[in-house]
C-alpha cells in the first residue's frame, strides 16, 4: 500500500492543453476512481501515474519518493488495460510469469507468487490453458494477475471491463471489489460508467474539460453535486432540471413555469432565475388532490417498468421534460395526466455559471 498524490499536474499534446494544473492525493489502500466523458483527461492522467505519459508541470509522488522523472519500471506500479494484451501462445500461468522472469527472479519465488495470485483469483485450474480456451472474463482475471505477482505499491485499472458483456461486467465488479477488500492495495480506477464508479469507490474524482469538478464519496457526489455538470453526469436516470423563478422576502420561493410553487430552505441565495436539479426518486405520483405536498401536473409519454419501481418520463405544461417516480406496481399509463409532488428536501439550484446549492 502506497499514498499516490499529484501536485498541480498539467499536461498539454502540442497546443491542446489536456490535463490542466490538477492536485489530488490517493490515500493508501484507498481504491479512487476517476469518473468522466470521454475526452476529459481521465486516461491521460492514469498514464501520467503509470509513466507512460511525461508530465509537463508539477510534481508525482509514489510513497513519498517524488517520482516524476522516474522510468514506468522503477514506479513500481502494475497497470491493467482495457486490451488484456495477454500473449496467445503462452499459458495463463506463463502469461503471468512473463514479467517476473524478465528481472531475473527465482523460479520458486515465481512460482510461489503465480499459485497465490491463482488461489487469489480463482482460477487455479485454468493455469495451464491458453488465452483462446478462455472466456472474456477469465482473460481479464489473468492481466489482474499478471499485475498482482508483481506486489506493486499501486494498481491502475484503465476501462478494464468496456470489452465484456452487460452479466459479465457486474460479476467482474464484484470480483474487483472483493479482490480489494482482501488486498486492502491501493488502487485508481478509470472509467465512464457511473454505476462502476458508484459501486466500486472510496472516493471519486469527477473529470470535465481537463479538471477536476468535484472530489467525494460516492454518496456525496450523488447527494451534493458540486456542479451541474455533476449533477446530470452522475445518476442513472440523471437529475432533472426545471427552470424556476427564485423569489424571497424571508421564505424563499422557486416559482415554476405553470405556476406551481415550491419552498426552498436555501437563504443565502439571491432572487432571480435559476434551473432547479431534482432526482427522479424525489419525484412522485400522487393521487389525492388534497395532498399537503407542492404537486404540479404531467403527461406521461413514456412508462418505463423496471420491476421494483417504475420511471415515467412525462412532460410538464410548458413543455419541460422530467423523469418521476412510481411503484413497481404502477397502472400508469402512456398518455395519462399525472399529479407530481416534489421532495422539497433534495432540491438543487444551479446558477448561470453552474455552481450548486443545495437544501439546508
Amino acid at each position: 500500500m502506497a499514498p499516490i498524490k499529484l501536485e498541480n499536474v498539467s499536461k498539454s499534446f502540442g497546443n491542446v492543453n489536456v490535463i490542466n494544473d490538477i492536485s489530488l492525493a490517493v490515500e493508501a489502500g484507498e481504491l479512487m476512481v476517476f469518473l468522466g466523458p470521454s475526452g476529459s483527461g481521465k486516461s491521460t492522467l492514469l498514464r501520467m501515474i503509470a509513466g507512460l505519459e511525461t508530465i509537463d508541470s508539477g510534481a508525482l509522488m509514489i510513497d513519498d519518493v517524488r517520482s516524476e522523472n522516474l522510468a514506468p519500471g522503477q514506479r513500481n506500479v502494475a497497470m491493467v488495460f482495457q486490451n488484456y494484451a495477454l500473449y496467445p501462445h503462452m499459458t495463463v500461468r506463463d502469461n503471468m510469469a512473463f514479467g517476473l522472469r524478465n528481472i531475473g527472479m527465482s523460479a520458486d519465488e515465481i512460482d510461489a507468487r503465480v499459485q497465490e495470485a491463482a488461489r487469489m483469483l480463482e482460477m487455479v485450474e485454468l493455469l495451464e490453458r491458453r488465452p483462446a480456451q478462455l472466456s472474456g472474463g477469465q482473460r481479464q482475471r489473468v492481466a489482474i494477475g499478471r499485475a498482482i505477482v508483481k506486489e506493486p505499491k499501486a494498481f491502475l485499472f484503465d476501462e478494464p471491463l468496456s470489452n465484456l458483456d452487460a452479466a459479465l461486467r457486474v460479476r467482474t465488479r464484484v470480483e474487483l471489489a472483493q479482490l480489494h477488500n482482501r488486498m486492502k492495495a491501493t488502487m485508481i480506477y478509470v472509467t465512464h460508467d457511473q454505476t462502476e464508479a458508484m459501486t466500486l469507490a472510496d472516493r471519486i474524482v469527477v473529470l470535465n474539460n481537463c479538471r477536476i469538478e468535484q472530489i467525494g464519496t460516492p454518496m456525496e457526489v450523488y447527494l451534493r453535486p458540486a456542479s451541474r455538470f455533476v449533477a446530470g453526469f452522475v445518476g442513472s436516470p440523471g437529475m432533472n432540471f426545471i427552470e424556476v423563478d427564485l423569489a424571497g422576502d424571508g421564505t424563499q420561493i422557486a416559482r415554476l413555469n405553470d405556476g406551481s410553487a415550491l419552498k426552498v430552505d436555501i437563504p443565502e441565495m439571491a432572487p432571480g432565475r435559476y434551473e432547479m436539479g431534482v432526482r427522479p426518486e424525489a419525484i412522485r405520483v400522487v393521487e389525492d388532490e388534497n395532498a399537503e405536498e407542492v404537486t404540479t401536473t404531467a403527461t406521461v409519454g413514456v412508462v418505463e417498468r423496471l420491476g421494483e419501481r417504475t420511471l415515467l418520463y412525462c412532460t410538464l405544461a410548458d413543455g419541460t421534460e422530467l423523469i418521476a417516480t412510481d411503484s413497481g406496481r404502477s397502472e400508469t399509463r402512456t398518455g395519462d395526466q399525472v399529479r407530481l409532488a416534489f421532495d422539497a428536501t433534495a432540491l438543487h439550484l444551479f446558477d448561470e455559471a453552474g455552481n450548486a446549492y443545495h437544501v439546508h
